[in-house]
């Protein structure tokens, strides 16, 4: 692989990067580097995996669809239209520039760490990206670019398995196709991603959303009852096509829900576009219905449900109007999180149907609120099967997938739970240039461990540590979502 840097400056991401001692270099490197990827929840086009594409230039498979990058861009005074480019049509490299541009002020900030790692990683670029630099390194991660198809880059990465974020009236053609033929050691699945379907703020939008569903399931929804059927219809479809994983993204879980008379009362009014019957009703008890059925089909089909919490989404009006949603204009919420999480996995675990949960916050207020939570619904009634770490505390998400606030999670998790039951890493990035994640999040958990061992605090006893950073950086993963891997990874 080409490597180019200035002459003046030693590699910056050097193979010890974040590894501050003896025992966090020996933990990485024998045990941490060589462990396959399990992204077991991410935003990647399935449409690109199943056409294996490859990309024309860095700005394609860098900077498209990056809100991360666009949020520095416009911070450092960068036009929009070199941003999203979706008020004008700007040239690639004039994107990149622009980028380029704003790189060297976002020193302490993770995209810094991030860029030169990805270029190192994905290029063998070691130069520092700036202004100056932007026309060499353009030129040189260009000239790899036809070697980096999405086909070698999984396999470059070690990527076992991809959970994209799909809705239940998605065609999932994409998915079917690779089921069918695969360039990949990799397994693709679908994650069941159904927020639209109980959202009743926009009633039209919703009333949309449900025909969509029914054209999915080949049927017709006349009532709630042909509603449900159609969800159950497209959640088995999903199985059948690998799934084992559903998504929901909330500001906050509902603290209540109705019964199912209730909630066909207010699918009724919806139907009939009658905002004036839902004000006067309950719309966060339907969402609360809705959530406990989704948990119930996850429970047995056997998958595992993930609940992202607490995002306070589109807060830039022209923003929303003119650029879209998921453009970079979202932040953290101060939503109470404590009631709704209560009700929801207190209700499935005294129906007996809690599936396995991953619990993901927004808001680092509430690291001990979660931590804690999912220790109330580990387990099960005496005689059935415990799963390890059944009630999981997912990474440290969004706004807090950086070192900072990973290092807050781990340490919530370590203070409360159980560290080595973690199910790890994953890149939540609708880039293919995001892998390096796993690596940034394993260096800092390597570097935690070591910290310790050179503090007294965890015995130099390799063979315990060691086993628990492989498990957290992949094997936990693998046994927890029970996804069966291609033979290079089962």
């Amino acid at each position: 692989m080409a490597t180019t840097t200035t002459a003046s400056t030693a590699p910056f991401i050097t193979d010890d990067f974040l590894l501050s001692n003896d025992a966090a270099r020996r933990l990485y490197h024998d045990h941490a580097a060589a462990q396959p990827i399990y992204d077991y929840h991410c935003h990647l086009p399935p449409e690109d995996l199943a056409a294996n594409r490859s990309f024309d230039n860095l700005y394609d498979i860098w900077l498209a669809g990056d809100h991360y990058k666009w949020r520095a861009m416009r911070t450092n005074g960068i036009d929009e239209s070199l941003c999203t480019g979706t008020s004008g049509g700007a040239d690639p490299y004039d994107k990149f520039l622009a980028f380029a541009k704003t790189v060297p002020n976002t020193i302490r900030n993770p995209l810094y760490h991030w860029t030169h790692l990805e270029l190192q990683r994905y290029f063998g670029i070691d130069t520092l990206l700036s202004e100056d630099t932007a026309p060499e390194v353009w030129e040189a991660a260009n000239a790899q670019l036809p070697d980096l198809s999405v086909a070698a880059i999984l396999d470059r990465f070690n990527v076992a398995l991809i959970g994209t974020t799909d809705d239940p009236a998605d065609s999932l053609e994409h998915h079917a196709a690779l089921a069918q033929s695969s360039p990949y050691d990799t397994t693709v699945i679908p994650a069941f991603r159904p927020d639209k379907s109980h959202n009743l703020t926009d009633l039209a939008a919703w009333n949309t959303v449900v025909e969509s569903i029914a054209q999915a399931a080949d049927t017709s929804i006349s009532n709630f009852d042909d509603f449900l059927d159609a969800l159950k219809k497209r959640h088995a479809y999903f199985h059948q096509l690998g799934s084992r994983i559903s998504d929901h993204g909330l500001t906050h879980l509902p603290d209540h829900a109705l019964n199912q008379d209730e909630a066909a009362a207010i699918f009724d009014y919806a139907r009939n576009g009658d905002a004036v019957a839902i004000l006067d009703h309950d719309a966060a008890g339907f969402s609360g219905f809705m959530l406990l059925f989704f948990a119930q089909l996850d429970h047995a089909a056997g998958w595992t449900h993930q609940l992202h919490l607490g995002a306070m989404r589109n807060n830039n009006a022209w923003a929303l109007k003119h650029l879209g949603p998921d453009t970079g204009f979202d932040s953290i919420g101060d939503y109470r999180q404590g009631p709704g999480l209560r009700h929801h996995l207190g209700t499935l675990a005294g129906l007996e149907t809690l599936p396995r949960t991953v619990l993901y916050n927004l808001n680092p207020a509430d690291n001990y609120l979660f931590a804690t939570m999912i220790g109330n619904y580990q387990g099960g009634p005496p005689g059935t099967q415990a799963t390890p770490g059944k009630v999981q505390y997912g990474s440290g998400w969004w706004f807090l997938d950086q070192a900072e606030g990973m290092t807050w999670q781990i340490n919530a998790l370590s203070n409360l739970g159980l560290l080595t039951k973690f199910v790890g890493m994953l890149t939540d990035s609708r880039s293919f240039l995001s892998y390096p994640r796993h690596e940034y999040f394993r260096r800092l958990l390597c570097d935690l461990l070591g910290r310790d061992v050179e503090a007294g605090l965890l015995p130099p006893d390799f063979d315990l540590l060691g086993q628990a950073v492989e498990d957290i950086s992949f094997g936990n993963a693998k046994r927890y979502f029970g996804v069966p891997l291609k033979p290079r990874y089962a």
